[in-house]
């Protein structure tokens, strides 16, 4: 795999990275690294310039104030960010960056957050913070049905048309506490609420990510070289159908 290249672009790391977000995109620089294939990294803060031919999105959580000024950045780049979705690149949004990924967030008493709309979702504040551990059951072709992480956010996130949820709660709260939803998908895009950070505790889906992305760059489905996750997967583990 030594001539694959892949390149992530981190959105507003400076405003959202929260509850060490930002190990989320470590895991995918490491997890490529392993495999002999180049993962090019590039910050995309206030002022910079987006540019095409990127492969993979993250973007982390925040509190409101910092969504404040995102909310309004992003809106300079939705129809691009648009079109980077429509043409299958990778995107992964953690707690705000998945609210903002969505259509709106409505916070208490303060104008509405306009996200970019590539998640049909939207989320309102609601009176109860929900903190804790989770774990959630998927039917992603992941190689494993769990996915984990520990939530803590207030915002309520309803889904709608066609985007689907990541997973179903079987532990923790998830979207809303109540349809015992966690986390979005659309096309290739995905949002959830899990810190920890997400993806070293869940390998599994990080190398669908990777897979994704390669797929969307290479246009094939290239099969990764498997890795030694017992570390991994005893992170997975520890959280497991464990309460906070």
């Amino acid at each position: 795999m030594s001539n694959l290249k892949l390149k992530l672009v981190h959105l507003y790391p400076l405003f959202l990275n929260i509850y060490g977000d930002i190990g989320n995109v470590k895991d995918l620089q490491k997890r490529c690294e392993w495999r002999g294939i180049e993962l090019e990294v590039q910050q995309f803060n206030v002022g910079d310039t987006l540019e095409e031919g990127n492969d993979i999105y993250f973007m982390g959580g925040g509190q409101d104030r910092q969504q404040v000024e995102v909310s309004e950045e992003l809106q300079k780049y939705k129809n691009f960010l648009t079109d980077e979705y429509n043409n299958d690149a990778v995107f992964l949004g953690i707690c705000g960056g998945y609210q903002l990924m969505g259509e709106y967030y409505q916070p208490h008493d303060a104008k509405r957050l306009e996200g970019i709309g590539i998640l049909n979702a939207y989320t309102v504040a609601g009176s109860n913070r929900f903190i804790g551990n989770v774990t959630a059951k998927t039917d992603l072709p992941i190689g494993k049905d769990t996915l984990v992480g520990f939530e803590n956010h207030s915002g309520l996130t309803y889904l709608r048309g066609e985007t689907t949820p990541m997973a179903h709660v079987v532990v923790g709260h998830g979207n809303n506490g109540v349809d015992k939803t966690e986390g979005a998908r659309s096309r290739n895009a995905f949002g959830t609420y899990l810190h920890g950070s997400f993806l070293p505790k869940n390998p599994h889906f990080a190398d669908y990510m990777i897979k994704l992305a390669l797929k969307k760059k290479y246009n094939d489905d290239i099969e990764l070289e498997p890795l030694d996750d017992t570390i991994e997967m005893k992170a997975h583990e520890s959280v497991l159908y464990k309460t906070y």
